[in-house]
């Protein structure tokens, strides 16, 4: 069973769901690739939706930079690959889409890789947000480029003039 809460940030309302053996998602309001919470449980008991709001908070507080949360994420085989090595990536550095592709051993899978991490269902605490494009400008993100920015500002990153 999947259980889900909404918890407020600076970013808007966060839905987020976990499984009995971890977070499962962590989605913005108007996140691509969500259908939203069909089938879901709204129950915000769950241990692992109270431990994340609560590292959320903090970290939005300024008073963590990393997550220590237990994860259930599902995906394919390339998908657990890809987040993986976005979770390598430390707080206030960012990487580039062929830099993960090459982490992941697979560097002509450029553009699967940003698939991967477009397809990442728990952002924030997959940094995914930290991974730029080949130029180290801004590119998509499936909580919305305005997010993107506003996380990597929270993490000290500046815009390059």
């Amino acid at each position: 069973m999947i259980s889900y809460t909404e918890h407020s940030s600076p970013l808007g309302t966060l839905l987020l769901a976990a499984s009995e053996r971890g977070l499962r998602g962590l989605y913005f309001e108007e996140h691509k690739y969500f259908d939203g919470p069909q089938g879901w449980c709204a129950q915000r008991s769950n241990p692992h939706l109270q431990e994340t709001m609560r590292q959320l908070d903090d970290y939005f507080a300024g008073r963590r930079t990393g997550f220590d949360l237990a994860l259930d994420l599902g995906g394919t085989a390339f998908q657990r690959a890809v987040w993986n090595a976005l979770l390598e990536l430390p707080f206030g550095v960012t990487s580039t889409y062929r830099d993960v592709a090459l982490r992941v051993a697979n560097p002509k899978a450029v553009r699967a890789t940003g698939t991967a991490i477009g397809r990442n269902p728990v952002s924030i605490i997959v940094p995914c947000h930290r991974v730029l494009g080949a130029s180290g400008g801004l590119s998509g993100y499936a909580g919305g480029v305005e997010r993107k920015h506003y996380l990597l500002a929270h993490e000290g990153w500046r815009v390059r003039a």
